[in-house]
């Protein structure tokens, strides 16, 4: 499922409006346009509350109703966040336990080149270099971080102003995962399968996704399929059988095609091995991608794609599940995120060791930044009920009796006195207090502008906030524990006996104290300590398939300290100890007492 290609055309063509079967929001998100479908679900264009594009793809009911399914799409998620380079397109928000599963990544403004194909035809040369270098690079870290594409093919690679970007990671597994061909199921698009795809039962291995790499060189400079059009099976047999067609394939071009399309996964060439022969073929040291590396035409499709439409109007009701923490109030203008919120950043693994890649990237990798998958909820406090703005009813004249008068005067001199003799001796107590939201009302706020001890019972007093503990990076292994109380928090073992945050060996994080509770946040859901105190859904255990890289779980101890937990990453099939990295604040003395 790719989704970010609908086709070539004006923008109406590819930003579709929503229809009666579309959502508009998803899990917070809302939707401003569907940008295509696909056999997995559909596509829509969102934004982030800062305002950048995001692609939301939205798995179709039949597949989240398949349990099969669901932990094949869990495990395409955690694959995909371990890729990060400058030609993918990063995860940066997914739901894999939803009643819908999604998945958001970055939106790319560029026709994906099966588009550009066929809307204008091939490719100079130069520009299939450019490509095909590009490519490469994204080949290196999807390898790097141990995982195959097994479905490159031109309509996932998408055409943007900087170089291309290779996307969708749908059916992209770990290279040590079990096969789906296992179950008879075929991983691939037929035109542009490797032999040991199409004929079955071969190993999937990085020099698959070098054989696609080539057939999809060949298309864009050609227009065609290497090894031609029409039925499945007859596109399957010639990849295995037959050497591809490459008479129209450019001089500078053939050596490139040629060595990738080699029938034998040992005898293709690396990735580093790729970037050199573009190199070759255009007669550089370095390669340099000039800003009109594409066609004019193509580029004019890039320009109707970034004007992307506006977010809709918040006049939709929020997704079932939301429920901000502030009351109800008539509709303002979304607020920005809050000061000191920053979306954390994956860590991008390095290299594989199994790869010896003489080709070393002059960039370092962006960080894929997270960002919130719900809106901020409101941050104003309520207005009192009444509408922002409004003032208070003016009362109307009364002219009663003066005896009414004298009376009424009378009484009130005489309670004011009692209760002030009453009061007097409690004052120090009530002075300065405040509500637990640290509200005031309106009067009080004004009475203090006099001076003297009403200002300071008009201002709360503020309570000095319990300082942040910082440990970053630590790895967790299962069977060892955590005590928030140390000076140094770092893991010891055991994982039953009351600790307070353990990595049971059951694949979970458990909260045995007497009184601790766990909580995860939702995904985007910024972590503080007003918020590790505000949440209330507490479970004594959250399981680590549910986490992903940037989640967080505040934890609670029976002892008073407070927790907030980042999952940064897991450990590696291969390794000899299974742990989590994670990085860890802690407030001690910070859980407010029930009493």
């Amino acid at each position: 499922m790719t989704g970010q290609q609908p086709g070539h055309g004006g923008a109406s063509r590819i930003f579709q409006p929503l229809e009666g079967d579309d959502p508009t929001t998803v899990a917070g998100y809302r939707l401003a346009a569907r940008l295509g479908a696909g056999g997995m679900g559909k596509v829509y264009l969102s934004y982030t509350p800062g305002g950048r594009p995001v692609a939301i793809k939205v798995i179709r009911p039949e597949f989240g109703d398949d349990p099969e399914f669901r932990r094949r799409f869990a495990q395409e998620v955690q694959s995909a966040q371990r890729v990060q380079g400058l030609f993918t397109a990063p995860v940066i928000d997914a739901d894999t336990d939803g009643r819908r599963p999604w998945l958001a990544t970055a939106y790319v403004p560029g026709p994906s080149l099966a588009d550009a194909v066929v809307a204008h035809g091939a490719l100079p040369v130069e520009t299939v270099l450019l490509l095909v270098a590009g490519m490469a690079e994204a080949l290196h870290v999807i390898h790097g971080a141990g995982i195959v594409h097994r479905d490159l093919k031109p309509s996932n690679v998408l055409l943007a102003a900087d170089g291309p970007r290779v996307i969708d990671f749908g059916i992209a597994y770990a290279a040590d995962a079990t096969s789906l061909t296992g179950s008879g199921v075929t991983i691939g698009t037929p035109s542009f399968m490797a032999p040991e795809q199409a004929a079955g039962g071969g190993r999937v291995t990085p020099a698959t996704d070098i054989f696609a790499l080539g057939q999809v060189a060949a298309y864009a400079a050609t227009g065609s399929p290497a090894f031609g059009e029409g039925t499945s099976h007859g596109v399957l047999y010639r990849i295995v059988h037959e050497e591809p067609d490459l008479e129209r394939v450019p001089e500078r071009l053939r050596k490139l095609v040629t060595r990738a399309l080699a029938k034998d996964p040992a005898a293709r060439p690396s990735v580093a091995e790729i970037i050199e022969l573009c190199r070759s073929a255009n007669a550089e040291t370095v390669l340099r991608r000039a800003e009109d590396w594409l066609p004019r035409t193509v580029a004019a499709d890039i320009t109707v794609r970034t004007a992307a439409p506006a977010p809709a109007s918040d006049r939709t009701p929020p997704p079932p599940g939301y429920a901000p923490t502030a009351p109800s109030a008539p509709p303002t203008p979304a607020a920005p995120p809050p000061a000191g919120y920053a979306p954390t950043a994956p860590v991008a693994p390095g290299p594989n060791p199994a790869q010896s890649l003489a080709y070393a990237p002059t960039h370092a990798a962006p960080p894929a930044h997270r960002f919130p998958g719900r809106p901020l909820p409101p941050g104003a406090m309520p207005h009192g009920g009444m509408p922002p703005g409004a003032m208070p009813p003016v009362p109307p004249r009364r002219r009663g009796p003066v005896v009414a008068l004298a009376a009424a005067l009378v009484f009130g001199i005489t309670a004011g006195a009692t209760a002030y003799l009453l009061l007097k001796d409690k004052e120090p107590q009530t002075k300065g207090s405040a509500s637990s939201q640290g509200g005031t009302s309106s009067q009080g706020g004004q009475g203090g502008q006099d001076g003297g001890s009403t200002d300071a019972g008009a201002k709360p007093s503020a309570e000095p906030q319990p300082k942040p503990a910082e440990f970053k990076g630590v790895n967790l292994t299962a069977g060892y524990h955590l005590t928030l109380g140390d000076d140094a928090v770092r893991p010891q073992r055991g994982e039953d006996g009351g600790y307070e945050l353990s990595y049971d060996t059951g694949g979970y994080l458990d909260a045995e104290s007497s009184g601790g509770n766990l909580v995860l946040l939702d995904p985007g859901q910024p972590g503080s300590l007003a918020a590790c105190r505000a949440d209330t859904r507490f479970t004594q255990n959250v399981y680590v398939n549910k986490l992903s890289k940037g989640r967080q779980v505040c934890v609670t101890t029976g002892t008073g300290h407070i927790g907030l937990v980042t999952v940064q990453g897991f450990s590696a099939e291969d390794s000899p100890s299974t742990y989590m990295t994670l990085d860890l604040t802690v407030w001690r003395n910070a859980a407010e007492s029930s009493d």
